[in-house]
């Protein structure tokens, strides 16, 4: 038996070193990774900022009672109606209106016939004139040829300055009395205008938002406008941006915005913010938007501002390695890895610009590139040709676990990762 066991181990000796000799390899039959490669392709880029706010009205108009004190009577309109320009809201008691108007009409026929009376004084006033005139040239002769006194003389001359002083004031008389007149021209105006404003009406076509106007009350009561409108119906968004944003922001931009409830809506910004908060460092900017039914005042939004959109060369987003002394990638060159250095842009949905350094159709190491080195040989897989993972560590399904006397029992890791069931 002694004899046996020796022999055994003298062979097992002798077939180590063997063993040892056959399995060595040598560099040249070391195997060749694979790597994944992507084409560099043509692709949109795009550049966004992301914005948050609520819709507000673009030019929001509050209409007010342009005559005070007087009883609300009727109310023509409720939030939410579409109104024209010049369309009646509301309308006032009239009846002191009304008198006041009546009271200007007979100010202003009172003062018309002032002015007629005026113009008759001044035809009366030139009529004695010239009489005077008159009377005072043939003083003067019979003075000369001896025939009157000289008492005749000073009476004929003193009546001839009394009717000149009156016809100027009788000039003088016409003009008060058409300036009396303008006077009541100017308050039959008033009244008949505060008459019409009794009917309040749109000043602008709209949406009616807000109503405060309550039958019965007084015009003029509260510091609150009665109505309030949104011009035209338009609604924008008002919203928040970032600081460091604004320098890419121009009029214009197209924007993708979501609104609470009703979906994407496009828009494009229409102001840009012309300062910023200290505190939160944010900017608010006004974007508008499409027209579309179910846009309400205060709904919250968000969404994007479009920067920049181009067509572009593109990588994989995981191709490029970047470091302190800036990006490069890990081109493909007939099996031999070639480290090349690009200069990158914009990242969009997964791939990044390459603004210089290759050219259309290039391979590059889409994944894992960071491993390799200038020179190593490689063996490139197409990552479009690449199967997909499949679920579960290889099997289409998972597979139950294995039962052991009613008792579940876990598969070995192994076995998992294999993809076989556990024993």
């Amino acid at each position: 038996m002694f004899r046996i066991l020796s022999g055994v181990l003298a062979l097992a000796l002798l077939a180590t070193p063997l063993r040892a000799d056959d399995g060595a390899a040598t560099p040249a039959e070391r195997p060749v990774p694979s790597v994944t490669t992507a084409a560099v392709e043509t692709a949109e880029v795009q550049a966004r900022v992301p914005v948050s706010g609520t819709l507000v009205a673009r030019q929001q108009v509050q209409v007010f009672a342009q005559v005070s004190g007087f009883e609300i009577t009727e109310i023509l309109a409720e939030a939410g109606d579409h109104v024209e320009q010049g369309q009646v809201l509301a309308r006032l008691a009239t009846d002191t209106l009304a008198a006041q108007l009546a009271q200007a009409e007979a100010e202003y026929q009172r003062a018309e016939a002032g002015v007629g009376q005026a113009q008759s004084n001044i035809d009366s006033a030139a009529a004695t004139l010239t009489e005077a005139q008159t009377s005072l040239d043939r003083a003067q002769r019979l003075r000369q040829g001896g025939n009157a006194s000289q008492a005749a003389l000073d009476q004929a001359v003193a009546a001839e300055a009394g009717a000149r002083a009156s016809a100027a004031s009788a000039a003088d008389g016409l003009a008060v009395a058409r300036a009396a007149l303008a006077q009541a021209e100017a308050a039959r105006r008033i009244a008949r205008l505060n008459l019409s404003r009794a009917q309040i009406a749109a000043p602008v076509a709209g949406v009616v938002v807000a109503r405060t106007a309550e039958r019965g009350a007084l015009s003029g009561a509260s510091a609150q406008p009665l109505f309030t409108l949104i011009a035209d119906g338009a609604i924008e968004m008002e919203a928040e941006v970032i600081e460091t944003a604004l320098q890419s922001l121009s009029a214009g931009d197209p924007a993708e915005i979501t609104v609470a409830g009703l979906g994407e809506v496009a828009g494009r910004v229409r102001l840009i913010p012309a300062s910023v908060d200290p505190v939160t460092r944010l900017g608010l900017m006004r974007i508008a938007l499409d027209e579309q039914p179910g846009l309400r005042l205060g709904l919250f939004a968000s969404g994007w501002v479009v920067t920049a959109r181009r067509e572009a060369l593109t990588v994989p987003a995981t191709a490029l390695l970047s470091d302190v002394s800036g990006d490069r990638v890990q081109l493909v060159r007939d099996d031999r890895v070639e480290t090349r250095e690009v200069r990158a842009g914009l990242l969009w949905q997964g791939r990044r610009e390459i603004v210089e350094g290759l050219a259309e159709g290039d391979q590059v190491i889409a994944r894992s590139g960071a491993f390799f080195r200038s020179g190593d040989a490689v063996r490139a897989v197409d990552a479009e040709a690449e199967p997909e993972a499949p679920a579960w560590g290889g099997m289409a399904t998972p597979m139950p676990p294995a039962s052991e006397g009613g008792r579940a029992v876990a598969s070995p890791a192994g076995s998992a990762e294999a993809g076989t069931p556990g024993p």
